[in-house]
C-alpha cells in the first residue's frame, strides 16, 4: 500500500513564500501521477497543480498559475509545491494524491481522480 505523507505547512504573511513536501512510501513512486488539492474552512476541495509521472506535464488551477510550482524528484520519491507571492484566500488544508491509472491533466476535471491521499498540511496565510 502506498502511504502519502505531506510536510512544510505553517503561518506566513501576505507576500511570502512556503515549499510543501509529499513523501510517498514503496519503490513504484514514478508510476505515478501527483497533484495537490485544498480545503479551506467552509469550502469544497479544489484542484491546486498536478504532475505526470515522468514531470514533462504541469497544470495548474488559475488562481494559482504564475504563482506555485509543481516538481518532483523520483529518486526521492518526494513532490513539492513551491508556492510564491501568498494571499490571504490561498490559507487551506493542502492535500498531495496520486494516481497509476488517469493521467496527471485528468486531477482537475474528474472527480475520482486519486487512488492515495495524504493527511495534509495546514497552510495559513495573514493579512
Amino acid at each position: 500500500q502506498v502511504q502519502l505523507v505531506e510536510s512544510g505547512g505553517g503561518l506566513v504573511q501576505a507576500g511570502g513564500s512556503l515549499r510543501l513536501s509529499c513523501a510517498a512510501s514503496g519503490n513504484s513512486f514514478s508510476n505515478f501521477a501527483m497533484a495537490w488539492f485544498r480545503q479551506a474552512p467552509g469550502k469544497e476541495r479544489e484542484f491546486v497543480a498536478a504532475i505526470s509521472w515522468n514531470g514533462g506535464a504541469k497544470h495548474y488551477t488559475d488562481s494559482v498559475k504564475d504563482r506555485f510550482t509543481v516538481s518532483r524528484d523520483n529518486a526521492k520519491n518526494t513532490v513539492f509545491l513551491q508556492m510564491n507571492s501568498l494571499r490571504p484566500t490561498d490559507t487551506a488544508l493542502y492535500y498531495c494524491a496520486a494516481d497509476a491509472r488517469l493521467a496527471a491533466a485528468q486531477a482537475m476535471r474528474v472527480n475520482s481522480w486519486g487512488e492515495y491521499w495524504g493527511q495534509g498540511t495546514q497552510v495559513t496565510v495573514s493579512s
